[in-house]
């Protein structure tokens, strides 16, 4: 199986990483012509508007919304998961959306990168909890009926969700040393 991590802005070096531990083989994609080699893609976190509009910069917009489109697995993660979501609550003007999953992203939930933190939270059902680390990090909200809801905060809000073969989390799991988030992806 190879796994491409987008590599344009954000922390791609920890999900290779995170892969090549697994011994999972990982392109960096900037190209389209790198899109065509991968079976599944990690969309990092970064900065949302930036990878947008880079995404639209490298022509990489149009075959990536096909390739999920025609059941590619995708897991965005912090900024990956806005990109994929229907709608972004409090984004810029004009910001680009995959719109693959049907729920609504709110960018910077938590505040600014002062307010990050790490917090304990059960993943799909997985014990023991998960280390959950969010950095300036978006919660989802009004998920469609085909959403399936995998992570909640104790105070109830949405930080990991997945429809179909698109996996979202708000947290990033490739900032820890536990792979079970990679393994259910490698999974779908």
């Amino acid at each position: 199986m190879t796994v491409g991590v987008l590599a344009l802005q954000g922390d791609f070096r920890e999900h290779i990483e995170m892969l090549a531990r697994l011994g999972v083989t990982a392109v960096e994609v900037r190209q389209p012509k790198h899109l065509a080699q991968v079976e599944r893609l990690i969309i990092p976190g970064g900065e949302s508007t930036t990878i947008g509009k880079l995404l639209a910069r490298f022509a990489l917009e149009v075959p990536l919304a096909a390739r999920i489109a025609a059941g590619m697995p995708v897991w965005g993660t912090c900024a990956g998961a806005i990109l994929l979501a229907r709608e972004i609550a409090a984004g810029r003007p004009g910001q680009m959306s995959l719109a693959s999953v049907d729920i609504v992203a709110q960018r910077n939930a938590f505040g600014s990168q002062l307010d990050s933190f790490e917090t304990q939270l059960t993943f799909a059902g997985q014990q023991p909890a998960h280390a959950a680390v969010f950095i300036r990090a978006p919660v989802l909200s009004e998920p469609g009926p085909d959403v399936q809801v995998l992570a909640r905060l104790d105070d109830d809000r949405i930080v990991a969700a997945q429809q179909g073969r698109v996996l979202l989390t708000c947290f990033h799991p490739e900032l820890t040393r536990d792979d079970r988030v990679h393994q259910y992806f490698l999974a779908l």
